[in-house]
């Protein structure tokens, strides 16, 4: 280890407990070794980002302590993918690092054996939130998201490894919406909600049920109006909009680990169909041969959860 890597290193190392001071000269005394989930964090390189996270947390101490904690951890790739890198780590403010790990960090010890069948038990994290955990025969998965290492054993817990950071709900189903940039959805709902004809009730269900929504982009929504030779969601009948809409709703959390190939009933009645073979499609009865692609799922909400489709669905 280069001397200025270890110098950068040491208030992490510190409040770990990983440096010893030496009592002997002997040079063939043990060097103790810490099995802490902190412990466990530093000796491995795969998560120098989330030492880092921890260290910048302020939560060396607490993942060092008494316990038992269960960690889903994401390695240097899982924290890169989700575009957390030093200097977005160093961006933040230390409660917004801690809401984020607390947000992956159950105050019990829960090997994968125990983690219950589900779909999707609700589990309540450090920081007082909730994320849901399922097993089945593909895995063990948390938010939908896989374990891709489990049972990585700590004197005050267990950590398991995840190939996708977790992050913590920003808000309900349309808060998130609009968030998220995804303008011409966001747009089509408070029409469909407010325009005359519409349904009063459609934006106060999306912010409130227990929903999962398929959320077209506003690429998918502008080739809907190329298609139909329109130039605004206002000119689409608030009837036919709000049909659409409810079309790519379903009842319920249905995270990515809960599709499989087949029908996929949606709560306004009707079927799209799901397959995964090759890659993750949705396809609405009105689609013909064209295929949604699923581009991005797992989108956690307060009150659900989001997929990003790149097709609008067609009853």
């Amino acid at each position: 280890m280069k001397i200025n890597h270890l110098i950068s290193r040491l208030p992490v190392l510190l409040a770990f407990g990983a440096l010893v001071t030496f009592t002997s000269c002997d040079d063939d005394d043990p060097i103790p070794v810490d099995n802490t989930i902190t412990g466990k964090v530093v000796a491995d390189p795969n998560f120098s980002t989330l030492e880092l996270a921890v260290g910048r947390a302020g939560l060396a101490a607490t993942l060092s302590g008494t316990g038992p904690f269960t960690v889903f951890a994401p390695d240097n790739a899982a924290f890169a993918a989700a575009g957390i890198t030093e200097a977005a780590l160093n961006s933040l403010t230390a409660a917004q690092v801690s809401a984020i790990l607390l947000y992956h960090t159950i105050p019990a010890k829960i090997l994968a054996a125990d983690v219950p069948a589900g779909p999707n038990a609700r589990v309540v994290t450090a920081g007082g939130d909730s994320v849901f955990a399922t097993r089945n025969a593909a895995g063990v998965f948390v938010n939908g998201i896989q374990v891709t290492q489990a049972n990585i054993e700590a004197s005050n817990g267990v950590i398991h490894k995840v190939g996708r950071v977790i992050q913590p709900p920003a808000g309900n189903i349309v808060a998130t919406a609009t968030a998220a940039g995804l303008d011409s959805l966001v747009k089509a709902v408070l029409r469909a909600t407010n325009a005359p004809g519409g349904d009063p009730t459609l934006a106060g269900t999306l912010s409130t049920a227990t929903l999962t929504v398929f959320a077209p982009t506003n690429a998918a929504f502008t080739a809907l109006l190329g298609a139909l030779s329109l130039t605004d969601i206002n000119q689409i009948p608030v009837a036919t909009l709000l049909a659409v809409l409810r079309y790519h709703v379903r009842g319920g959390r249905a995270f990515s680990s809960d599709l499989a190939n087949g029908n996929l009933a949606m709560l306004a009645g009707g079927n799209t169909t799901i397959s995964l073979t090759s890659g993750a499609t949705i396809k609405g009865n009105g689609n013909g041969a064209n295929a949604s692609n699923i581009t991005a799922t797992n989108i956690m909400c307060r009150n659900g959860v989001v997929h990003l489709i790149d097709r609008v669905l067609l009853p």
